[in-house]
């Protein structure tokens, strides 16, 4: 099982990685608190809080969705 932090301030962003966990061929999941959540759900990705820390937690292999998120690491977001 891996696990990344993750933050996704915006709804693009959002939108970003649900379309990124779509192209893997295994389930993601992304939590907060006790709520956990189909990475592949946009609806369900937008009904987090996106304020928070994030956490995506998968079995699988894609060095591009892996990528996608050390990219999405607290403290990596630039100011807007």
């Amino acid at each position: 099982m891996k696990e990344f932090k993750i933050m996704l301030p915006t709804v693009t962003e959002a939108k970003e990685f649900v379309a990124a966990a779509s192209r893997c061929n295994f389930d993601i999941d992304i939590f907060y608190n006790r709520v956990t959540i189909d990475a592949k759900s946009i609806l369900g990705v937008l009904s987090l809080d996106l304020t928070k820390v994030l956490t995506v937690e998968f079995n699988g292999e894609n060095p591009e969705f892996e990528a996608f998120l050390a990219a999405k690491a607290p403290g990596k977001n630039s100011a807007a």
